[in-house]
């Protein structure tokens, strides 16, 4: 088991080296707190392609990340480690593009294939005490930790950020579509206890349905909701107290980049107007952190670094970076 310590050796104002690891970081997986792993994963992605290159991207741009913050948050001091990544996840995505919808049995097999790789990679991390943080890929990639968490977590909260409900059944023909997660996630594991949306702002008539339907264990406070309230003047920081307040006690955090504002995150891969500003973002996980919950794991999906030239960092990958560091700070906050 992991046991908290400073790493009081590694100087946070020095410059990281090019090969360094997240974050310009030294640390290995037997002494950081924090695993990061990457999923290459974007093949259920329906408009616009390209997540697959974010596990990666974030990892360059976080280099330039500045890992002193002023309100105290220090997650740097527990280690954080970026696993390298698996070579049969980016197989299994070159597979299922390459086939597309022509053999759905097939995809579907793939999709369940990588489940079972991200489950075991974040069940070791969690039964080592560690807290796994999943970077996508496409949306589909975390349901795997989702499992893992739910099977050791029985009663667990997901506080899901995004601009889609992600609740279509089988979107397209793909059993584990990125728009079907947390449909999967709600109708196979029975340790979901409940579902906390934020920032949606397209929905299909079959997902508000399945909303309305669901006796309060999905709750979503659409985007439109929380945008009147800042032209009502009511206090949002009150209103995202009270929405977090919905959740268990124990918690994963699963935040889609298209839930923020798309000048954000302009490439990701299926942009929609309206959403949260960087710091409403903030705002949210602050508010959790205070709240006292203990997050047990966390994803970040749907980076695009677009058409950044290799050597470049792209916006999309340095918002990335910023928000994946400041959603780990969140969660070792309840820890």
């Amino acid at each position: 088991m992991y046991r908290a310590r400073v790493l009081s050796a590694f100087d946070p104002d020095d410059p990281a080296q090019p090969e360094s690891g997240i974050y310009g970081l030294p640390h290995g997986p037997a002494e950081a707190r924090v695993h990061v792993l990457g999923v290459p994963f974007d093949a259920t992605a329906s408009y616009r392609k390209g997540a697959a290159r974010g596990p990666d991207a974030v990892l360059r741009a976080s280099r330039q990340v500045e890992l002193f913050a002023r309100d105290g948050a220090r997650p740097y001091e527990h280690g954080i480690w970026m696993a390298a990544p698996d070579p049969r996840v980016a197989a299994l995505n070159e597979e299922a593009l390459a086939l597309g919808a022509s053999d759905l049995g097939r995809a579907n097999a793939i999709g369940a294939e990588l489940n079972a790789l991200v489950e075991d990679a974040v069940g070791a991390a969690l039964d080592a005490g560690r807290l796994p943080a999943v970077v996508g890929g496409d949306h589909s990639v975390p349901f795997g930790a989702f499992r893992a968490a739910a099977a050791r977590h029985p009663g667990l909260g997901i506080l899901h950020f995004d601009a889609h409900a992600d609740l279509r059944l089988a979107y397209e023909g793909f059993e584990w579509s990125h728009a079907s997660i947390f449909r999967n996630a709600l109708e196979r594991l029975s340790g979901v206890a409940r579902l906390v949306q934020v920032g949606v702002r397209d929905v299909a008539r079959g997902e508000a349905a399945f909303i309305d339907a669901s006796h309060g264990r999905v709750r979503t406070l659409f985007d439109a909701e929380w945008a009147a309230a800042a032209f009502d003047g009511r206090d949002r920081r009150a209103l995202a107290r009270e929405w977090i307040g919905l959740l268990p006690e124990v918690v994963w955090i699963s935040f889609d980049v298209d839930g923020l504002e798309p000048a954000l995150c302009p490439n990701t891969g299926t942009p929609v107007p309206g959403g949260l500003s960087w710091h409403d973002a903030l705002l949210w996980l602050d508010e959790l952190a205070r709240s006292g919950r203990t997050v047990v794991g966390l994803d970040l999906c749907e980076v695009n670094p677009g058409e950044a030239a290799p050597d470049e960092d792209a916006w999309d990958a340095i918002v990335g970076a910023r928000l994946l560091y400041r959603l780990i700070a969140t969660a070792l906050a309840g820890r």
